[in-house]
């Protein structure tokens, strides 16, 4: 509770700096407390302590503060409130409801409004799973509630928290309503609700990590294939202005195999955040059939909201997502764009007057992002039964022109497995996504090969060094082109050269936009693949048997092997033997 009368817990501002603060009187503080800055009543978080001097970054618009104001002790850290209510709902970066502000204020954010986190008139109908009687400890389930269509809300006993139920009922309540009467190992009696709180900066325990080892299929040719990301991995998408970071995050978030999506637009554009709001709850799950907001919480600190609060949006994202995971569920978090949050380090550090690193960000920046990145991974759930969950990490990283040897880029690169480094130029040939497969690569790939190889086609992982190595040698003849020009390959080669083209335009490129191209199965991957490589073995075959190269180049098989990526998946498998028909009867047709 807040003492405003008793001076030992009031410290008093001395010095306002854009987002920082400092005051006196502050020797009782902890770091990371939270406090209460004036009598506007600003939500600010102590950073560091000097005697009875605090450095306090404030998540608010500091404009109208001045000397001599007061600051508010709450004896608590920055945490997060976890219960039914999270999904569907948009928060800010210290996870105040923006929906809830928008109707108590219309447009604008006040100065120091405080709205419950988690709508408290709602009820929910709460199915006890545990009985009187049950002994039980950090992570047990107690029951579950419908929060959505989609999502089954575990509701779990605290992690600090161990003893016997006494009581427990099925009830239709509200989350502040009392569901489980317990006896802690010391005898106290305690009632427990639907909801809990979690400090946002300390990870949430599991009892062991496992490496992962199952792909996240995303529906992204050029990812699920050349690129693939592991359930519980870390992945970065590093791009200039304008290459597609944030419609690759947006087509991941829309369709990855994941259960819960955690978006957190940190420091980007408005207008983004208003697409994934407009765009969401009219599209259907492919999974469920259901609105994609029934799995869906949004974070949103735009670049026009206070610098300080990016830092947090991120911590309150990645809790949230542990939290998912700890019921079970695999969770897939979105982080657009990690750039803006290590700028407000950079800017913070500079108000602090720390000693600054490379290009004046903080010498701790890799540390930080390390922290964050590690909160991701494949885990075997607190509690009772077998559960494991997942918190997958992409973040996006926006480096000055498109330079990834930028500091932000380059610690990044130490931490994460998988790199999908965007391409300018692909962009603006509008190729989407705009991967760059020369400079892109993923470390999960033995892993997730082994895994496709045994539960999609055998020799899924031969298909795809196949498809390497076209792209790869593509590079050097192509060098050979231009300086030499074309009539200086041999047709071998300039069969190769068609068949990276196509592999490029029909395999590579995909449209978000067409409703059967935005996605595609494993199964249809891997058809696709083959149809391809099919072709060029026919092509150099032909070539052996007599057959002119202008009549390879002008095959119709090419051009219907360009429409195969818009067959439904239902037809796949027919169409692949129809257009494997149709390359040997052409070929055959003119050896004849």
């Amino acid at each position: 509770m807040l003492k405003k009368n008793n001076e030992k817990e009031v410290g008093i501002v001395t010095k306002v700096s854009g987002p920082l603060i400092v005051a006196k009187n502050m020797q009782s503080a902890q770091v990371y407390d939270v406090v209460k800055v004036s009598d506007k009543r600003l939500t600010a978080e102590v950073i560091e302590l000097r005697g009875d001097l605090a450095s306090i970054q404030v998540y608010e618009e500091t404009a109208g503060i001045g000397p001599g104001e007061p600051v508010y002790f709450t004896n608590e850290v920055l945490s997060v409130e976890l219960g039914p209510g999270l999904i569907g709902s948009i928060f800010d970066g210290i996870q105040r409801p923006l929906d809830k502000i928008y109707e108590v204020n219309s447009k604008i954010i006040p100065a120091g409004i405080e709205v419950p986190k988690l709508d408290r008139n709602k009820k929910w109908k709460f199915e006890a799973i545990a009985k009187a009687g049950d002994e039980v400890s950090g992570g047990d389930v107690l029951g579950t509630v419908l929060e959505t269509n989609i999502v089954k809300h575990k509701i779990m006993v605290p992690n600090n928290i161990k003893g016997k139920i006494i009581e427990i009922k099925s009830v239709e309540a509200t989350i502040a309503e009392s569901i489980v009467k317990l006896e802690k190992t010391n005898g106290e009696i305690i009632e427990l609700t639907m909801i809990q709180s979690w400090p946002v900066r300390k990870k949430r325990p599991y009892k062991k990590k496992i490496t992962p080892f199952k792909p996240m299929i995303t529906g992204q040719r050029v990812i699920d294939t050349l690129f693939p990301i592991a359930i519980g991995g870390i992945a970065a998408v590093p791009g200039p202005f304008g290459s597609g970071k944030t419609v690759v995050q947006h087509q991941l978030a829309k369709w990855s195999d994941a259960d819960i999506i955690v978006y957190v637009g940190c420091g980007e554009r408005g207008n983004e955040m208003t697409d994934v709001l407009r765009e969401f709850p009219q599209l259907k799950d492919p999974k469920t059939g259901e609105s994609l907001m029934e799995r869906t919480v949004l974070i949103a600190n735009t670049s026009n909201m206070p610098v300080a609060a990016r830092e947090a949006s991120i911590y309150t994202g990645i809790t949230i997502a542990e939290y998912y995971r700890d019921m079970g569920y695999k969770v897939a978090l979105m982080a657009d764009s990690t750039s803006r949050w290590a700028e407000a380090l950079r800017e913070m550090s500079s108000r602090l007057e720390e000693m600054p690193g490379e290009e004046g960000y903080p010498a701790y920046l890799g540390s930080r992002l390390a922290e964050f990145y590690e909160r991701a991974g494949l885990v075997e759930c607190l509690g009772n039964g077998s559960r494991e969950g997942a918190v997958t990490v992409i973040g996006a990283v926006s480096p000055p022109g498109g330079d990834t040897s930028e500091p932000v880029s380059q610690a990044t690169l130490r931490i994460v497995k998988v790199f999908w480094g965007l391409s300018a130029s692909l962009a603006y040939r509008r190729h989407f996504p705009a991967v760059d497969w020369i400079r892109s690569y993923s470390l999960y790939q033995d892993q997730v090969g082994e895994y496709l190889d045994n539960h999609v086609h055998s020799d899924w992982t031969e298909e795809v060094n196949e498809f390497r190595k076209l792209l790869q040698e593509e590079v050097g003849l192509e060098e050979i082109v231009r300086l030499v020009g074309i009539d200086s390959l041999s047709f071998q080669d300039r069969v190769k050269l068609l068949t990276a083209q196509m592999i490029r335009e029909d395999y590579l490129h995909q449209n978000a936009f067409n409703e059967i191209d935005t996605y595609t199965s494993t199964n249809k991957q891997y058809y696709m693949m083959r149809v391809i490589l099919t072709w060029y073995e026919k092509a150099l075959e032909a070539l052996e048997n007599g057959i002119s190269f202008k009549t390879i180049e002008t095959s119709e098989a090419k051009a219907v092997i360009g429409r195969y990526k818009y067959v439904p998946e239902e037809n796949v498998t027919r169409e692949y033997n129809n257009i494997v028909k149709l390359i040997n009867d052409e070929f055959i047709k003119e050896d004849e």
